[in-house]
């Protein structure tokens, strides 16, 4: 019987394909292949909000990050679990998964993990989870660039990869 406290991930292999199961600490200390989601939240302005990882996190604590992330459960696939980090997160519970945007392979940036990346409009307000984020801000795409080039490490690293693609795909219209 497992323990209810231990989260378990899905192992994948390079083909995104589920091979196996493990607990979080194991899939991590190990380097596994697994799956995440981040989503980005923009407002009717164009704004992106940002969340401050609590303090309290194992993995980049204090730092600037995507507007709601988190790890595909074991069984779950990846709109769903967009949905249900929305939900836990923001206190945004959507009807439907939020639009798939772009998709990340597994790199060190990433933690190992596959991701989708999906992108919502939202203006808020938020009900943020107060184990999960310490704060959130809105920021203009210009304020952003400007810390990003100014502050990097203020950023969590994987919303640093976030970013630059998202850039791109923005700058390629979509």
């Amino acid at each position: 019987m497992s323990n209810p406290a231990i989260e378990y991930f899905d192992i994948v292999n390079d083909r995104d394909e589920v091979i196996g199961r493990a607990p979080r600490p194991e899939v991590h200390a190990q380097r596994l292949l697994h799956r995440a989601v981040h989503i980005l939240v923009f407002d009717a302005e164009g704004r992106l909000f940002l969340q401050k990882r609590s303090m309290t996190k194992d993995a980049e604590p204090g730092m600037w990050s995507t507007s709601c992330s988190g790890h595909v459960d074991s069984g779950e696939t990846y709109d769903p679990a967009a949905q249900r980090e929305l939900g836990e997160e923001l206190g945004l519970f959507l009807p439907a998964p939020p639009v798939r945007w772009f998709r990340i392979k597994p790199c060190v940036e990433t933690g190992w993990e596959f991701c989708w990346v999906y992108r919502v409009q939202h203006d808020g307000p938020f009900v943020l989870h107060p184990e999960e984020i310490e704060t959130g801000a809105w920021f203009t795409l210009e304020e952003l660039a400007a810390k990003m080039e100014s502050h990097p490490r203020i950023f969590a690293i994987s919303f640093r990869l976030v970013w630059l693609m998202a850039r791109g795909e923005m700058a390629q219209g979509r």
